[in-house]
């Protein structure tokens, strides 16, 4: 399987994770999308200077092409994939596991 081809898997797994099995519905607030642009802006400097500098280096045969900032699109993939995964588990855990509220004191 090719970086590419997980990366793919990994939005679509968590975009289901999050609309059809947890049903937080995430990506269609605006809050979400807010959010993800600030994770996305410090994810890009990371990946730049990782990628930039040749401290991480991916083979041109398992990945697309475009780069944004230096690294290849599919870490924007799995970085999307994870925040999403994350906050969608989170988002669930609160709202049926967790209190509102928080404690006194």
């Amino acid at each position: 399987m090719s970086y590419t081809t997980a990366a793919i898997f990994g939005v679509l797994g968590a975009l289901a994770v999050d609309l059809v099995i947890l049903r937080t519905r995430l990506v269609t607030r605006r809050v979400w999308w807010v959010s993800y642009a600030i994770v996305l802006f410090f994810q890009l400097i990371a990946n730049g200077v990782l990628t930039g500098r040749g401290i991480v280096r991916y083979d041109p045969a398992a990945i697309a092409g475009p780069r944004v900032v230096f690294a290849p699109v599919e870490d924007l993939a799995f970085g999307f994939a994870l925040v999403l995964l994350s906050l969608s588990v989170w988002a669930r855990l609160n709202r049926y596991g967790g209190s509102r509220r928080p404690p006194a004191g």
